[in-house]
């Protein structure tokens, strides 16, 4: 997506009245198309009279009745991953509930900061605003100079491969999970390494560095797998938001547990 060219729709969840009424203010001065409810409750009602869904939800994390990670488990179930879901919060939420979300951000952010989120691009030095602890999804250097040096032909067909490959890897190192092989584990984590270091798929590649460093001797290897699921899923959109891969099909390996 290029957030200098086409904003995306967006429906904004607070339950704060001047939240809403001064960033949608501001989101629409960037050229964002805005709708904004006061609850989790509100939206689930809003999306269901939508013709057409927006393609970003970004809903406050605490408020009243439905919210939070229990607001994202219903939207997942009820839309799948057709829109890009973001929190926001004045607090640091429980990194458990992060991972219900494709992105959080910490209040006060900008709408540049937000921008940036949705494109995958996250400044490191200018702001709270992340998608992935550390880095960005997508390494905007690495992919701008292979935009430069390939047609759009092949760049749809490098990254293509490179997610069919991280879909079948993915589906080695599961195996090798259930099955205690420590060594196959951390080989197919040290291919999508490098694989991804390759094209710039930044998240994935410090996700399956890690994997490939700690094995299945770290305790927490299952939320790692559903860090990595996620991450996918966050490139697969932001490539599609590209336009690299607007004709991808579900052909890519299922990531999922």
């Amino acid at each position: 997506m290029d957030i200098n060219v086409t904003q995306p729709r967006l429906l904004m969840v607070d339950d704060d009245a001047l939240s809403r009424e001064l960033f949608s203010l501001l989101l629409q001065q960037k050229g964002y198309a805005v709708e904004a409810v006061n609850s989790g409750e509100a939206a689930l009602q809003h999306l269901k009279t939508q013709g057409t869904l927006p393609q970003v939800v970004l809903t406050d994390m605490q408020m009243p009745g439905i919210a939070g990670a229990d607001l994202a488990s219903q939207l997942r179930s009820l839309y799948g991953t057709q829109m890009m879901l973001l929190a926001m919060s004045g607090s640091e939420p429980k990194r458990t509930d992060k991972l219900a979300f494709d992105g959080f951000l910490l209040k006060p952010f900008t709408v540049d900061q937000l921008a940036a989120t949705i494109s995958g691009y996250v400044p490191r030095a200018d702001g709270p605003a992340h998608i992935s602890e550390d880095g960005t999804v997508l390494d905007q250097a690495i992919y701008q100079k292979l935009a430069a040096s390939m047609k759009a032909e092949q760049m749809e067909r490098l990254y293509t491969l490179c997610l069919q490959d991280v879909g079948r890897r993915f589906s080695a190192i599961k195996q090798a999970a259930a099955e205690s092989d420590d060594a196959t584990y951390r080989r197919e984590a040290h291919a999508i390494k490098g694989g991804c270091g390759m094209v710039g798929a930044r998240e994935l590649q410090k996700l399956a560095t890690s994997m490939e460093e700690q094995g299945l001797d770290a305790t927490n290897h299952v939320v790692t797998h559903e860090e990595f699921i996620l991450a996918v899923e966050r490139l697969r959109r932001i490539l599609v938001g590209h336009e690299i891969i607007g004709r991808f099909t579900q052909s890519t390996g299922d990531t999922r547990a």
